[in-house]
Order: C-alpha cells, then structure tokens, then sequence
C-alpha cells in the first residue's frame, strides 16, 4: 500500500474514530438522562467542556475530509502517488494532530497549535495541487 493509500485510509479512520467516541459520549448521556436523544445540537453549542470539543473535532474531520479524499484519490487514481507520498504521512499527522488539540483544550495556546496543524494540511493539499497541474 503507498503512503498515500494509507493516509487516505487513515483520514477515514480518524473520522470514523472520532465518530465512535461522540456515539458513545452521546449515548452515555442519553442513558444517563443527562439529555434527551433528540436534543443534541450539530455544533456541540449545547454541551461543555470535552463533549463540546468532541463534537468541534469531529465535525472538523468531516467538513475537510472531500478536499484531501479528492486530492488522495486523483493521485491514485491517475498513478500519481509519487507526488503524494512523500508528505501523506505529515498530512496524516497533522490531521490527528489537529484534533487532539482541538479535544485537549480552546485555551488561546491550544487554539494556537490547532490552526498551526490545520495551516500544515493546506499547504501540503495545496503543494499537491500545484504538482499536479505542472505534472501536466
């Protein structure tokens, strides 16, 4: 498997990852009478603390998932990888590496890191990009 098959497989693990544990938060509350099952809020506005992280985290995952599925996709799909492999491993971390700062903290620091993490993923997609549109 190239390294960019194996971030694009990471990318939807972490997703489906992140899903399991705000499956699992959520339903810990609706057992606990805590909250109603149909009372949650997408944005996580009506929850606290890590349970509102979570679901910022996972929403996170889910709404930048297309552009680096797409961009991962047409390397293999058009035989590419060799332009994506060299950085699909950095992509990959920097995504995990996103989130759990996103779960550990909002503080202004962590926020910090965060936006850090997130800016190495856009300009790894957007060397990518640039590679395949010299590479012809």
């Amino acid at each position: 498997m190239s390294s960019t098959a194996a971030a694009l497989l990471g990318l939807a693990a972490w997703s489906v990852f992140l899903t399991v544990l705000l499956v699992g938060l959520r339903t810990g509350l609706v057992l606990a009478g805590k909250k109603a099952a149909n009372a949650f809020s997408p944005s996580g506005e009506d929850l606290e603390g890590l349970a509102r992280r979570l679901t910022r985290a996972h929403a996170n995952c889910y709404e930048n998932l297309p552009a680096a599925g797409a961009v991962l996709l047409y390397a293999i799909a058009t035989e590419q990888t060799a332009l994506t492999d060299p950085l699909a491993y950095a992509f990959f971390g920097a995504r995990v590496a996103q989130s759990a700062a996103h779960l550990a903290s909002t503080s202004r620091p962590f926020v910090l890191v965060r936006f850090t993490f997130f800016l190495v993923q856009i300009v790894i997609l957007a060397w990518w990009l640039v590679q395949f549109f010299m590479a012809g």
